[in-house]
């Protein structure tokens, strides 16, 4: 299996600015693979420690802080000499040991010339949390589900994945009914590392629900054994809720579907909570269309996605017969799962912030405005080949968009001021606009 993030971490390896890098991520994401595999095709030798229930660990860092005190105490815990040059230091689940969090601090500072790597399937709710290591002395990368174009190669299908990275579209065009039928398998299977490798093996769809079905059992654990116990039901009632939410025309969320009388400021701690292990992202309203556009967030409007759209189509039971219907599956409970796999392709693409804007009434909606640093681009999501785009072209008019993007099952296209991107291209969205 590949990831495109070990591009991103060979990048930084050769970075002369490199700092310990912290890899955040859900849980099941990934990180641990990425991080050992990295190891493997980067350096001479790879030095892995897990934190988790480590009391050799908890000791040797709680003594103190000395950086050549805690390199001699990892040389011995793993009967191995670190050069700094050509060894990775890997510390796995590190939120488990705080103290380890906060000796990165110190390593930037005073042996910079280590090359060490970190992360934690809960390590953003111990960063919110205020563990104590100062910004500034490390560097973060958020590890999302697959790709299409990743998924597309762990199928073994490198060639098409290269004419999307290419932006080849003509050529894509030409086989673009084996993408549609390749999109299918992903709105089914979704990115989870498990799940894809799982199906590449043996197509078989029945294996991968189990997977997927034990991963979201996993997640409802961690809701027990680690959110406070007061919040509990509610972050389950909330994590619930989703696919009611984007089942919805209006997609925006809407605390009063959790339960009756449902009110903000009880959920809030547990949305957090879920924002902040990577099980959600939040896109929220923006109130007019002008960079930056975090400038114009409305704190109190917003739409929830989940990590993985093979998650989400798990939860809602879609069937494997729903694969064999046309396209019926793009379209399904009002096309939330292209949404939901739009977002998350958007997620994976560097320089780009998502966000949504409606007028003051709800009468008019862009599915995603986009943040792409020099210019707002508003995104329409269109599930099937039905191309009217009165809002878009309004929203367009009024606030003078020099270009707006619509994605649907249609070619790729441009026409004056309206690019038309496919579904399973619109991951190369950035090189487009």
């Amino acid at each position: 299996m590949y990831r495109i993030a070990i591009e991103s971490l060979n990048r930084w390896k050769a970075s002369n600015r490199r700092k310990p890098l912290l890899i955040r991520g859900a849980r099941q994401v990934g990180k641990t693979w990425l991080m050992k595999e990295f190891g493997r095709i980067s350096y001479q030798h790879v030095c892995y420690i897990n934190m988790d229930n480590n009391a050799r660990m908890s000791e040797l860092f709680q003594a103190d802080l000395d950086v050549r005190r805690l390199i001699t105490g990892i040389e011995l815990y793993t009967n191995s000499k670190i050069d700094p040059a050509s060894t990775l230091i890997i510390f796995d689940e590190i939120q488990e040991n705080p103290a380890a969090l906060t000796s990165l601090k110190y390593f930037q500072e005073n042996a910079p010339e280590y090359h060490i790597v970190c992360a934690g399937s809960l390590l953003g709710v111990a960063l919110h949390q205020g563990t104590s290591f100062p910004v500034g002395k490390v560097d973060f990368f958020d590890l999302y589900p697959l790709s299409f174009p990743e998924f597309l190669m762990a199928l073994d299908r490198q060639r098409f994945a290269a004419l999307l990275t290419r932006g080849d579209y003509e050529m894509a065009t030409t086989f673009k009914q084996d993408y549609i039928e390749l999109l299918k398998y992903y709105y089914f299977v979704g990115g989870m590392p498990e799940a894809v490798f799982a199906f590449s093996e043996n197509r078989d769809f029945d294996e991968v629900r189990k997977i997927q079905q034990n991963i979201l059992a996993s997640y409802e654990q961690d809701f027990s054994k680690h959110v406070p116990e007061r919040d509990v039901p509610r972050v389950r009632m909330l994590w619930d809720s989703i696919p009611s939410q984007l089942a919805r025309e209006n997609k925006k969320f809407i605390y009063g579907l959790i339960r009756t009388g449902a009110r903000a400021k009880d959920y809030e701690a547990g949305l957090m909570w879920l924002v902040d292990c990577g099980l959600v992202h939040k896109v929220h309203r923006v109130t007019a269309p002008h960079l930056p556009l975090k400038s114009y967030e409305d704190l109190k409007a917003f739409k929830l996605f989940i990590a993985d759209v093979g998650l989400l189509s798990c939860m809602t039971r879609i069937g494997q017969d729903v694969l064999l219907d046309g396209n019926a599956l793009f379209t399904e409970f009002k096309g939330a799962l292209t949404e939901q796999y739009v977002i998350q392709q958007l997620k994976t693409v560097p320089g780009i912030a998502a966000y949504y804007w409606t007028n003051e009434r709800n009468t008019s909606e862009i599915d995603f405005l986009l943040d792409a640093g020099n210019a707002v681009v508003p995104l329409e999501v269109k599930a099937e080949v039905n191309l009217q785009s009165k809002s878009l072209k309004a929203f367009a008019d009024k606030y003078r968009i020099p270009l707006s993007v619509r994605t649907s099952m249609a070619d790729y296209k441009r026409q004056d001021r309206l690019l038309n991107v496919p579904l399973y291209a619109i991951g190369t969205i950035l090189s487009c606009i």
